[in-house]
C-alpha cells in the first residue's frame, strides 16, 4: 500500500529516519561516500522537512517512501528515495515512483543519484530519465542528474 505520509508525525517520522539512514548507508557504500547530507539528519530536522512524502508499507511496516517537490507547474522534482534494505530488490522503489507519475502528472521529473548507485541509476533510466549532467560534490565522488520528459 503506498500513501501520503507526514513526516512531522513522531511515530512515521521515526520510522522514516531509520529507513533513510539505511538506505543511504547502502548507497555511501555503492558510491564511496559517506558525506550524504540526509545521513546526518536528525528526528527534528526530518520532521521540519518541507517535501510531500508517499510511503510505501508492507501490512503496517513502512519500507520505503519517496519526497518531491513541485518547483513550478510543469515539473516534480524527486528529492529522495529510499528502500529499507530488507525490502529492496522487491519492486517498492519503482511503486513509489508509478505513484508518483499517478498523483502528480507533470510534464518534467528531475532526480539526481550518485553516479556510482548502479541499481538506482538502472532504475531512473528504466523508467526514461536521461541523464543531463554531474556534478562532483568531493574529490571522485560525482552525482547524476536526470531528467525525463513525458510531453502532458
Amino acid at each position: 500500500m503506498i500513501r501520503v505520509i507526514e513526516p512531522s508525525d513522531v511515530g512515521i517520522a521515526g520510522r522514516l529516519l531509520g529507513v533513510q539512514r539505511a538506505a543511504y548507508a547502502v548507497e555511501a557504500g555503492l558510491i564511496g561516500f559517506d558525506g550524504i547530507p540526509p545521513m546526518r539528519e536528525d528526528l527534528a530536522g526530518l520532521m521540519a522537512s518541507e517535501e510531500r512524502w508517499l510511503g510505501r508499507f508492507v501490512g503496517d511496516v513502512l519500507v520505503g517512501a519517496v519526497a518531491y517537490e513541485l518547483p513550478d507547474d510543469e515539473t516534480v522534482e524527486i528529492t529522495r528515495l529510499v528502500v529499507d534494505p530488507a525490502y529492496s530488490r522487491q519492486g517498492h522503489g519503482r511503486a513509489l515512483l508509478d505513484e508518483l507519475d499517478v498523483i502528480e502528472p507533470r510534464a518534467v521529473a528531475l532526480v539526481s543519484t550518485g553516479t556510482k548507485n548502479t541499481p538506482a541509476v538502472a532504475l531512473y533510466e528504466g523508467r526514461g530519465f536521461e541523464e543531463v549532467g554531474r556534478v562532483e560534490v568531493a574529490p571522485g565522488v560525482e552525482i547524476s542528474r536526470f531528467r525525463r520528459l513525458l510531453g502532458l
